[in-house]
């Protein structure tokens, strides 16, 4: 296997949550409906709000990577839900399948051959699909980790 395959290989599944990062579904898996919008402690986010960010972030770098017409967002406004509580279960649902989908999207997307994973993004000021795809990896583990301690600080988490 070449070393770019291997690099493709590793990238898709550390995308995934494989490694050394907790994944996805662990940490969203079976959060009680009612602790969704409950401030933790002094944590500053809910775990709606951190779900609702890493979904609109991770698509904001997927439709970059993908989108020669790109509009970029304004900072914080466009990467933050204002209310501390889904509108309603399904919001919550709606939100959970969305990151899925577009997460399998920047994996396929890295996964692609055709792909030049240190070329250039054409509407970027010398972002690459590499960088881009670090960037997801950095950015969801970290929000991620912030999901653990808001199920901790709620009493929802446990090391088992």
């Amino acid at each position: 296997m070449k070393a770019e395959d291997r690099l493709r290989k590793q990238l898709v599944s550390t995308l995934g949550g494989h490694g050394a990062h907790i994944d996805f579904d662990s940490v969203v898996k079976n959060f009680p409906t009612e602790l969704r919008g409950k401030k933790a402690g002094a944590l500053p986010h809910t775990a709606w709000q951190l779900l609702e960010h890493m979904r609109i972030a991770q698509a904001d770098i997927l439709e970059f990577c993908t989108n020669l017409q790109y509009q970029e967002r304004k900072w914080p406004d466009d990467y933050w839900p204002h209310d501390p509580a889904p509108p309603d279960s399904m919001a919550w649902d709606k939100a959970i399948k969305a990151f899925r989908h577009d997460l399998k999207q920047m994996q396929d997307l890295v996964a692609d051959p055709e792909r030049d994973l240190h070329a250039s993004i054409p509407h970027g000021d010398g972002q690459t699909l590499l960088r881009e795809a670090l960037l997801v990896i950095d950015h969801n583990s970290y929000h991620l980790g912030e999901l653990v301690g808001v199920r901790q600080q709620l009493g929802i988490w446990s090391a088992k």
